[in-house]
């Protein structure tokens, strides 16, 4: 269980620096650190959409607490202000703090109370409780709580300025409070013991340490509406729900328990998928590869779904979404759903692309993005893992003209110059100067890492997809013969990618001609379905990566003795995304590296041991989850989005396959 003491919750930087985050099934979320303060422009507790799809709004910012103890005053929130000044520092009562399940749970203990908290939202709806009980009183001592209600309306990835915007309260009730916006979307406050108080001011010059240190604006204003009073005769759970959607009787015991059951329910499922104990730590990854799944209603209106790429900041992105599917949602034995994710996607094919992104504050007819050459083989790749899982022969029959579609505009040509090479049966990306591959940042518009070529992984996604689309043809009973010539010219031209010092180039055909950096796409020829090398190439390449790669976290995005290494990710926008694919470790590549392994060594031991440092990484940053990236220099602190869908997936994914293959 995900835990920490007061040596952690009162210590400041520590407290800031982990983080806890829930979702609402929609694209939305809530976040904080345990010491309560808001050090990032995505913290708040209902972040949802409002308009778009993922239109996310900042709607609630925070409940302030200040707990009365017989008509004293103890604030248990922590601010952080433009000044330089941090107040109130109620981080120190944190006795302890903990994940009950994926629930951010603390417990405070002052003058002789035991308070505990518990925050979490309804799934599918756009609503957020935060719930008190009392664990301990002194005889005879009354003890109240005041939670001061700060709001806003703002986009998640922006800031508010002062008096930024407007809205009007009503207060139905003594315990219901309605605020109404300027565009009538109305958010409800219910409390369901105690009362509310009105106020309107604004809470000025709120700073936001981590957006400071990202070189990013870093002040940020919320309006105070209300104060809400608690006041507690028993040990039950009351408090606070805020929806977009009130509702007849707020319950938070009820709530608070249907949500636990839900998580259970969730977990013991995934869990039977697997079909074996689990440690701790991966049965943490499970129920944390929930968070990840949202609804996406499709542009004609009918429901769809799709997959969060990582929190806070990122949307659907397809390339993240293909990737993460098979261990989000098929190694958790969750088959109907990964099949809607799949033809969610399946309906925006064109050109024989699925899109690289949507736009997020757009409706869900709004043109998507484009730009990505492998997003369309991972689509393929995804509906063969659904395929090999156990899926419905008969949604794939019915997605096949599509995927046949993505390989003929492959070999005839499509955007950006994508087209098949007929001496080399290869993929060569011909524009210059665009970001195609996961290897995608820009700075002032110019592609950091450019590739144009014949990427090393692109072309064993492509091999591997034609050997996907020849056994998908031979099941329904059609002729595969054409799909099999082409991966045979196309494993054919893939020796070309051999080095004589044993690795592989990572592009071939470049305007300066073939790149030897060494980097760790040529992984994705061993840790794909159909490997593309003999063993003996295999296993060089495999040593490459491992001496100058493999961290304990995942593998380096270049070899630290390249010019171009940047260790650290870290200084403005600038600088972080000139480093972002030069040396920062990314930890998705850690699950294929040890499907590598696996597949070459079937070692299943040394493949597992491989994930196992992993585990330590749920008690930093987002807790339960793994991060985006880390430093590529040692301890390979972790940077990036906090929780990030394709390392949890691909960690999941990796340690299913080597439980399944060492069974046969």
């Amino acid at each position: 269980m995900i835990r920490f003491g007061r040596a952690i919750c009162g210590d400041l930087a520590q407290a800031e620096r982990r983080e806890w985050w829930l979702s609402n099934g929609l694209g939305g979320y809530a976040a904080g650190t345990i010491a309560g303060s808001l050090t990032r422009r995505y913290h708040g507790l209902l972040v949802t959409p409002v308009g778009g799809s993922l239109d996310r709004q900042l709607l609630f910012s925070r409940a302030e607490p200040v707990l009365d103890i017989d008509g004293r005053h103890y604030s248990l929130g922590c601010n952080r202000w433009q000044s330089g000044a941090i107040a109130p520092y109620g981080h120190v009562h944190i006795e302890s703090f903990r994940l009950d399940g994926q629930l951010p749970v603390w417990t405070y203990a002052v003058a002789g109370v035991r308070l505990e908290q518990c925050i979490f939202m309804e799934q599918g709806e756009a609503a957020v409780w935060i719930v008190f009980r009392c664990l301990d009183t002194p005889a005879d001592t009354p003890v109240s709580l005041n939670l001061r209600l700060w709001v806003n309306r703002r986009d998640h990835h922006g800031q508010m300025s002062s008096g930024g915007f407007s809205a009007e309260t009503q207060q139905l009730d003594k315990r219901t409070l309605q605020l109404r916006y300027t565009d009538a979307t109305r958010l409800h406050f219910q409390l369901d013991s105690g009362d509310l108080q009105p106020e309107y001011s604004w809470i000025n010059d709120v700073l936001l340490q981590d957006e400071r240190e990202r070189g990013l604006p870093d002040q940020d204003n919320h309006l105070a509406i209300a104060e809400a009073r608690l006041t507690f005769t028993d040990s039950n759970w009351h408090g606070l729900r805020a929806g977009l959607q009130p509702l007849d009787s707020p319950s938070p015991s009820a709530a608070l328990q249907r949500e636990q059951q839900r998580q259970s329910t969730f977990l013991a499922n995934a869990q039977t998928a697997f079909e074996e104990t689990l440690p701790g730590w991966v049965q943490q990854l499970l129920g944390r590869s929930e968070q990840f799944l949202f609804r996406r209603p499709l542009s004609h209106g009918e429901p769809g779904a799709s997959i969060i790429a990582g929190y806070p900041w990122f949307a659907d992105w397809g390339r993240a979404t293909m990737i993460a599917l098979p261990g989000l949602t098929l190694c958790t034995g969750h088959l109907p759903l990964a099949r809607q994710i799949l033809e969610t996607w399946a309906g925006y094919v064109d050109q024989g692309m699925i899109p690289n992104r949507f736009p997020e504050a757009a409706a869900a007819d709004a043109p998507a993005e484009y730009n990505s050459v492998d997003a369309s083989l991972w689509f393929i790749l995804a509906w063969q893992a659904y395929q090999q899982a156990g899926g419905e022969a008969q949604a794939l029959r019915k997605v096949l003209p599509v995927l046949e579609q993505i390989i003929d505009a492959y070999c005839q040509g499509t955007r950006y110059g994508i087209h098949r090479e007929d001496d080399s049966g290869l993929l060569h990306l011909a524009e210059a100067g665009t970001q195609l591959t996961w290897m995608d940042a820009r700075v002032n518009g110019v592609a950091v890492t450019p590739r144009t070529g014949k990427p090393v992984e692109v072309n064993a996604l492509w091999y591997n997809a034609l050997r996907a689309m020849q056994h998908f043809s031979e099941q329904g009973g059609l002729d595969g013969r054409h799909y099999a010539t082409l991966a045979a010219h196309a494993r054919q031209g893939f020796q070309r990618y051999l080095r004589a010092d044993g690795g592989l180039y990572d592009v071939l055909d470049t305007p300066q001609g073939n790149d030897a950096s060494i980097r760790p796409n040529q992984i994705f020829a061993l840790s794909l379905p159909w490997p593309l090398l003999d063993k003996v190439d295999a296993q060089r390449v495999l040593n490459e990566v491992h001496r100058h790669l493999y961290t304990s976290f995942g593998l380096r995005s270049l070899a630290p003795q390249d010019p171009a290494y940047r260790g650290s990710y870290q200084g403005g926008v600038a600088q972080r995304d000139a480093s972002y694919h030069n040396g920062p470790v990314w930890g998705w590549l850690l699950g294929h590296y040890a499907m590598a392994h696996f597949r070459l060594n079937g070692d299943t031991k040394a493949a597992r041991a491989l994930l196992e440092p992993m585990a330590d990484q749920l008690f930093d940053a987002g807790l339960g989850s793994l991060s985006e990236i880390f430093d590529g220099d040692p301890p390979h602190r972790p940077r990036g989005a906090l929780s990030q869908a394709w390392s949890v997936a691909t960690l999941l994914e990796a340690w299913r396959l080597i439980r399944d293959k060492a069974r046969v």
